[in-house]
């Protein structure tokens, strides 16, 4: 079974910010859509997946950005998980332009059993037969983030929306980031010239929730919270250039 999976993808329209490059959230969803081909090709995808009562989670993701391709470019996505884990297993994405990087990035995954509630070993999980590995994106560990915002700078509020809902019945991962990223307003969106972004999602959202956010700025990155009440749901960082 092949590691790596590659396709040639559009920057259409529907992907793209005011600015008409691909946009941060576009990114994230770019790589989410490229990782559910490849696991569907390597039988592990959401309905061979859901007929042993297992799902995909997503425990934490960072995206780095080089260049944000512009619209109607024409790109090659590519993605390949590492070898799985005890528990989790990290799978690997690089957007280039012909030999050009554009973004990388690196998502955390676990597999919950929905029978029971529990993580089942991703070891367990993943296909054998899988060619050897590659060279990782990167090595380094995910990011702390500190979950005391005490004192922190009220950001904004998101209400979930129908259209935010995935086939699990919950918020879908990216749509976590298109909230964020509208909590700001556009000219300081773009001129916040995001280099990185890393999420940790810490508990699902439903329809109708309302998320509240607030963030705090230290050592050249911006830490945000957003939470349902008093429940996390996600600990973002932001890192601009």
């Amino acid at each position: 079974m092949k590691r790596v999976y590659r396709r040639e993808a559009a920057i259409l329209p529907s992907m793209c910010d005011s600015a008409g490059r691909l946009s941060v959230p576009g990114t994230f969803a770019l790589f989410m859509d490229a990782a559910t081909e490849h696991a569907e090709a390597l039988g592990v995808g959401l309905r061979a997946m859901a007929a042993k009562n297992l799902f995909w989670l997503t425990v934490r993701t960072r995206v780095r950005f080089f260049r944000r391709p512009a619209m109607m470019e024409t790109v090659t996505v590519e993605t390949f998980p590492e070898d799985a884990g005890r528990v989790r297993c990290d799978r690997d994405y690089r957007l280039l332009c012909g030999e050009e990087l554009l973004a990388a990035g690196k998502t955390e995954w676990a597999i919950l059993d929905t029978a029971t509630g529990k993580l089942r070993p991703a070891q367990d999980v993943m296909p054998a037969g899988i060619e050897p590995p590659v060279t990782p994106v990167w090595e380094e560990p995910f990011s702390r983030i500190d979950e005391d915002f005490s004192g922190a700078e009220a950001l904004g509020a998101y209400t979930v929306a129908s259209t935010d809902i995935d086939l699990g019945g919950h918020m879908n991962n990216a749509a976590y980031i298109r909230a964020l990223a509208g909590m700001f307003p556009g000219k300081v969106w773009n001129a916040m010239r995001i280099r990185e972004l890393e999420a940790v999602f810490r508990a699902p959202c439903f329809e109708g929730d309302t998320i509240a956010a607030v963030r705090r700025t230290a050592d050249g990155a911006t830490d945000i919270r957003m939470r349902v009440g008093e429940k996390t749901v996600l600990l973002a960082r932001l890192v601009s250039e």
